[in-house]
């Protein structure tokens, strides 16, 4: 590749990561005035539906740990879901690798 090549790749990344930041309108409040995340994701979701049809439910048990904010949340899950895509892919890697040296072994004899 060249240079230019890879100033513009790194270039539409950047832009890539900063575009939606910018383009993401924080949503309206809603009917009870309760300010709505952006990215509150399906669990507050189903917990809310959970109240609406039985209110008086009580949950089977309490989180070990809780996280500070939404934020604090949702990083934990992307480094869960980085270290996991981590994983995968240095197991298929070694996998490869290792069918490749049996087979250039295979083929030296």
């Amino acid at each position: 590749m060249k240079p230019s090549q890879n100033l513009w790749l790194i270039l539409g990344v950047i832009v890539l990561l900063i575009l939606p930041l910018l383009l993401v309108e924080k949503p309206a409040p809603g009917p009870d005035q309760k300010e709505v995340e952006i990215f509150g994701g399906a669990d507050n979701q189903a917990k809310e539906l959970v109240n609406q049809i039985q209110p008086d439910y009580q949950p089977w048990f309490q989180p070990v740990l809780e996280p500070a904010s939404g934020e604090i949340a949702s990083l934990l899950f992307a480094l869960q879901a980085a270290l996991g895509a981590g994983f995968i892919g240095y197991y298929l890697g070694s996998v490869v690798t290792a069918a490749k040296c049996r087979q250039r072994s295979s083929d030296a004899h």
